[in-house]
């Protein structure tokens, strides 16, 4: 019933605001998020921390089809409902300075896309899936067709075209998996589990490549990613943040919860493929982080590489691999909606996100100078913050693939570096200049917002042990599985 509860509350709560008329309705989206927050932190005082899925509803939907409304949670969809309930009432607060043109929409569509982000974490029907999946799309593409800057409409309809165009991929793999479930045709999770697994690997080969493509579009990871850049540079500071922070990860979570499980033998095939792909993204998106001018498209860019990472130690499928993906998926998307506010803070005082403008903010703002400095850290993984965590992972899984592509993917270590710490030089540090010498004192609810996000950059890198119990054993239980699968 909890997880029911889930999705409903943020449904319902979308449907009233559109009918909130002022500017209380930034407040009444802001409570019922930090409500949806609190419903998950009691989900989670319920849970028992071991591989079983929890809190299950089950009801038929299209009886005739196999197609049933079945949700849950495990340890690995937790941490995904956790970061979703966390970081929503967060973004809301991020607008509390800005002045959006018809905000009952503008907020209704956050929680409704909340809502349908948590549909796709908990699903466990294949159709289910499909649903909320598709349903994530809508409210994101409105939000950025509507509030979006310079050349919008051109922007989100390639992104729009790209991420229908994965997900109808991923659909043909779904219905070709329910017309090979064994009996009575069913999209069940386990019913989809067997038929993938009862394939070969020229077969699941197929169905890897459907799913692959779908969830490489979504992250985005090479060659598959140039939607990306311009769509968060365009987008506004909430849609690029729900964008960056949450909406990704439903294409590294569909590796965890789908594509493994679902085709080992097609993801083991092609492994070495689609990790070298994620690192080639790495790289590239890294060099190109380094060249950027617009301190938000570098941003976006260094998002490209660090997903990269995720996607490669997933597909690594080791117990660490996994892990680490799960960890740096919630470490990510904390930094990255930190970065991107970090960035709306600069332009709404100075007008403008050219790195070679600014400067010297550090003199006339050191509080804000120290906040940044922290989500900096944890973004280029610095021991004791969030991002090492993950990283260390990852890099561990990656090794125990294969040494050389762990030494390449490596590199995001040092030119994330790089980049990042280049860019806080040239905006923070130095004399300041015109633009830069009435950096105006941080709000409340802006200090509220950073100091939030560098107390979890603080606090899990410190005491990450919280959150790997949460999600370890339903990890070790489906890589066990995707060994046993594999004859290993």
């Amino acid at each position: 019933m909890i997880t029911l509860l889930l999705i409903l509350f943020p449904l319902v709560a979308s449907l009233l605001l559109f009918f909130v008329k002022g500017q209380q309705v930034k407040n009444i989206a802001l409570g019922a998020a930090i409500l949806e927050f609190a419903i998950a932190i009691f989900a989670l005082s319920q849970f028992k921390q071991d591989a079983s899925m929890q809190f299950e509803w089950n009801s038929a939907w299209v009886q005739s089809m196999g197609i049933t409304f079945h949700v849950g949670i495990d340890g690995i969809s937790m941490l995904l409902v956790l970061l979703t309930t966390f970081l929503v009432p967060v973004i809301i607060l991020t607008s509390f300075k800005n002045d959006h043109k018809n905000p009952s929409a503008f907020y209704a569509l956050i929680l409704f896309m909340q809502m349908a982000l948590l549909g796709v974490f908990v699903s466990l029907d294949g159709f289910l899936f499909y649903v909320f999946w598709e349903l994530a799309l809508l409210p994101i593409y409105f939000i950025c067709l509507l509030w979006g800057g310079e050349d919008r409409a051109r922007i989100t309809f390639k992104f729009f075209v790209y991420t229908l165009a994965g997900s109808l991929f991923m659909l043909g793999g779904l219905i070709y998996l329910y017309l090979h479930t064994p009996g009575t045709h069913s999209f069940n999770i386990d019913a989809i589990y067997a038929a993938g697994r009862g394939m070969d690997v020229v077969h699941q080969g197929y169905v890897f490549w459907a799913m692959f493509i779908a969830f490489a579009i979504k992250m985005p990871i090479f060659p598959f990613h140039t939607w990306q850049p311009d769509t968060y540079t365009t987008a506004p500071t909430q849609g690029t943040m729900l964008l960056s922070g949450i909406m990704l990860k439903m294409g590294t979570f569909g590796l965890v919860r789908w594509l493994l499980p679902i085709a080992p033998l097609g993801v083991e095939h092609y492994a070495n493929t689609a990790i070298g792909l994620a690192v080639i993204g790495i790289v590239y998106a890294s060099c190109i982080a380094i060249v950027q001018k617009d301190f938000k498209r570098l941003i976006a860019y260094s998002s490209i590489a660090h997903v990269g990472l995720i996607a490669a130690g997933i597909l690594s499928m080791n117990v660490q691999g996994v892990q680490g993906g799960m960890i740096q998926m919630l470490s990510h998307g904390v930094n990255v909606v930190g970065l991107f506010f970090i960035v709306d803070i600069i332009q709404r005082r100075t007008n403008t996100r050219e790195i070679q403008s600014l400067g010297g903010i550090r003199n006339v703002n050191p509080q804000f100078a120290v906040l940044f400095l922290f989500i900096l850290l944890g973004s280029v993984a610095l021991p004791l913050t969030n991002g090492f965590v993950g990283e260390f992972l990852l890099l561990n899984g990656l090794f125990q693939h294969n040494a050389w592509i762990a030494a390449f993917a490596g590199l995001s270590v040092i030119l994330g570096a790089v980049y990042m710490l280049r860019s806080y030089q040239s905006i923070m540090l130095g004399e300041t200049n015109s633009i830069t010498s009435s950096f105006a004192p941080l709000e409340n609810s802006e200090k509220a917002v950073l100091l939030i996000i560098c107390a979890a950059v603080i606090a899990f890198g410190v005491f990450p042990k919280p959150l790997l119990d949460i999600s370890g054993p339903a990890v070790d239980q489906l890589v066990q599985g995707v060994q046993a699968a594999l004859g290993k």
